[in-house]
């Protein structure tokens, strides 16, 4: 997969572009505040629908304008697509129309287009941040496979936010109207947690090896799915039946609680290293090092589901990574069409890597060479 051409008009602090990025590795260069992260946000926007970053989506508007658009040609082994995202105020806020081949699509169909990994300097907190960085990272890559897995996490986080409301309403809850959220809960939940313990279970299998091969078999990394309630089966039908189960029994808690305390929306991954957790017990450079694995892992199981090389965005992590886990990340991911680097100096990367320099200075950008990167 590899962007023939990007296009942005009136997005963050870029009047105008038309941009013709090289094959292989294109680094942006520059200081900060220039643009750099910007344009890794406008490929990301493509691919997932959403800003890796942005608070408030009208963030994504220069200065006044009504509207900021992002648009990319795109070549993917089914032919040449072209994928669009406008982004316009709306009161104190903004919507999104997202476009494909010029014709305006839902979200859901939207996804699937454009593919791609995402790191970024907060991923690096995976091992030790909260439970929600994980489950972004499982939502991520399935997301972008399944279009069926995006309708049913739009379905249950729906009916979680209302349900929740309900809860800490004032008053006692009206139980007719809990127990049918949380039927819809356990329907939708059921199939989210089905496709998450596949997908753990692919991507453990990856991040193990990648792991093994940069630091030996000796600790084992291993990545486990730990869902919320615990599982039996992994069934949609198992699931959901164990789900409404859990809801029903733990009714009283949540009221009291005021909080829905079971479903997808509390999963997590265990990761430990040698039997022992990962947060407790490993070293930064240790933690780092599984960090590089998962990503790899993600590369490497949307790869295989794409049946072609996702784009590879890095915004900003190689600067924060040792010479040696660099080139093990990098050179762990085999061949890319086409991958993205910010930095704010050329990173030294292995030597087998090769592409373009691009110099970003307030949103202008400029090739400095075709060299080795």
């Amino acid at each position: 997969m590899r962007v023939l051409s990007l296009e942005l008009d009136q997005f963050r602090n870029y009047a105008a572009l038309r941009f013709t990025p090289p094959s292989g590795a294109c680094v942006f260069i520059g200081d900060n505040a220039q643009g750099k992260s910007n344009l890794l946000e406008a490929l990301a926007l493509l691919a997932t629908g959403k800003s890796f970053r942005a608070a408030r989506e009208a963030d994504l508007i220069r200065d006044d304008a009504p509207a900021a658009s992002v648009s990319a040609r795109v070549a993917t082994r089914h032919g040449e697509i072209q994928a669009a995202c406008i982004v316009a105020r709306a009161g104190e806020g903004a919507r999104k129309r997202f476009f494909r081949n010029g014709r305006a699509v839902p979200y859901g169909q939207f996804l699937g287009g454009v593919m791609a990994v995402t790191f970024i300097p907060l991923d690096l907190q995976l091992v030790i941040g909260p439970a929600g960085l994980r489950r972004r990272l499982l939502n991520a890559g399935l997301a972008q496979t399944s279009r069926a897995y995006y309708r049913d996490l739009a379905a249950y986080g729906a009916v979680v936010t209302q349900k929740n409301a309900l809860l800490r309403a004032s008053g006692a809850p009206d139980r007719d109207l809990l127990l049918t959220y949380n039927e819809q809960m356990a329907i939708s939940g059921g199939r989210i947690a089905s496709a998450r313990a596949v997908y753990v279970r692919k991507l453990a299998s990856e991040a193990t090896a990648a792991h093994a091969r940069w630091v030996g078999a000796s600790p084992e990394f291993d990545v486990a799915y730990r869902p919320s309630p615990a599982l039996a089966e992994e069934t949609p039908e198992a699931i959901e039946q164990a789900l409404r189960a859990a809801l029903e029994a733990n009714q009283t808690l949540e009221i009291k609680r005021r909080s829905a305390l079971y479903g997808p929306h509390r999963d997590d991954l265990a990761l430990s290293l040698g039997g022992l957790p990962l947060a407790r017990f490993g070293s930064q450079g240790q933690q780092r090092t599984a960090v590089l694995a998962l990503k790899a892992a993600e590369y490497a199981s949307l790869h295989a589901a794409a049946g072609e090389p996702p784009i590879l965005l890095l915004d900003d992590v190689l600067s924060e990574l040792d010479r040696e886990r660099r080139h093990a990340f990098l050179s762990s991911l085999g061949d890319f069409d086409q991958a993205f680097i910010t930095s704010t100096d050329v990173p030294d990367m292995p030597a087998t890597l090769r592409g373009e320099v691009v110099r970003v200075r307030a949103g202008s950008l400029a090739i400095e060479n075709a060299a080795h990167a």
